[in-house]
């Protein structure tokens, strides 16, 4: 694999069709820009928070004294499981209604711990969450998607460790444009895409930043974000609930030496957005899908200085300054101790 010099540069996604302008140099620009807060430590359990355990929400539905994982139907729900099904098919302005659902997740009921300063075992029961979640609503709907939006800086309204499901009828674009990637790679090639993206990273090995027996966390070749991280499986799978018991063991290894690397890097609680795709819930084979997850963290120097997705990126292409193998460089060699438990 021929590297692309350390020179202004586009590299190409694979998944989605799309490119991202690479400028190595201009990571010694300085900075005047907006510097984000940095969060305070909290307490393991908050009486005015919607989340704890035994805690009233804003519904007035009251959580049960839960001890591992909790979920439940958002109480503001961006959609809804009884829309009537409605569009107006005009040619230049079209709309149809969308049913659906959305679940809100509880990682675990400390309101002061994230899934990076959770134990393994705590990390697994997320997963086991997740790939439960996931089949149950695929029964219904065409498309599940489980993520999490950590940190005031991606919007998190809440600090309590959670993530959240939307369930639609629909596929949405983003899986929509990997699906299609992935069903012309496997037509012309008679191979998975991300499983040829496994393989090719685990022999380059620059990229990857961990890798279990059955896990690898790489920055892809095509990030956008500064530390944007891709979490593959070496092995054949297209979603959660096809995960056995040692495969989610593993996994939640990986993503606990993950993000403790994310939290060290500029030893703060690092904030990013990060959710799963996997094949969808539609009839036919999909052999041509790899269950797959995306980081998007938005620091870029410090723990206050964010990647800002503005002017250029908004109305050319995404572009970076650090490269994707300086990135994973940084990352690959940081300590997998949490710096809080140094400290």
């Amino acid at each position: 694999m021929q590297q692309p010099p350390q020179l202004p540069h586009r590299r190409f996604n694979p998944l989605t069709g799309e490119w991202i302008l690479v400028s190595p140099h201009r990571t010694q620009r300085p900075w005047q820009g907006q510097r984000e807060a940095v969060a305070d430590a909290r307490a393991r359990y908050d009486p005015q928070c919607y989340l704890c355990p035994g805690n009233v929400r804003a519904s007035g539905e009251r959580n049960p004294p839960y001890s591992s994982t909790f979920a439940f139907t958002n109480d503001f729900a961006a959609l809804l499981p009884d829309t009537p099904s409605q569009r107006d098919g005009s040619d230049l302005y079209r709309w149809e209604s969308v049913a659906g659902t959305c679940r809100v997740l509880c990682f675990s009921p400390r309101h002061d711990l994230t899934l990076a300063q959770m134990p393994v075992d705590g990390i697994r029961s997320v997963v086991d969450l997740w790939a439960a979640e996931c089949e149950e609503l695929g029964r219904t709907y065409s498309w599940v998607q489980v993520f999490e939006n950590k940190g005031a800086a991606m919007g998190c309204s809440n600090p309590h460790p959670h993530g959240q499901i939307w369930a639609s009828g629909h596929v949405p674009e983003i899986p929509g444009k990997e699906d299609a990637r992935f069903r012309s790679h496997y037509a012309s090639r008679g191979s998975t895409m991300l499983q040829e993206v496994a393989e090719r990273e685990l022999e380059f090995g620059r990229r990857v930043v961990v890798e279990t027996r059955r896990w690898l966390a790489l920055v892809p070749f095509w990030a956008v974000w500064p530390f944007e991280t891709l979490v593959l499986p070496k092995f054949p799978a297209a979603r959660l609930e096809e995960l056995d018991g040692g495969d989610r063991e593993d996994l939640a290894e990986c993503l606990k030496r993950l993000l403790v690397r994310y939290d060290n890097l500029f030893e703060t609680s690092f904030p990013y957005s990060f959710g799963w795709h996997g094949a969808p819930y539609q009839a036919g084979a999909h052999r041509h899908w790899t269950l797959h997850a995306h980081l998007f963290p938005p620091l870029l120097r410090s723990a206050t200085v964010r990647k800002f997705m503005v002017g250029y990126e908004m109305l050319g292409e995404p572009q970076r300054d650090i490269t994707p193998e300086a990135a994973a460089e940084r990352l690959r060699s940081l300590p997998e101790t949490h710096y809080a438990e140094e400290s």
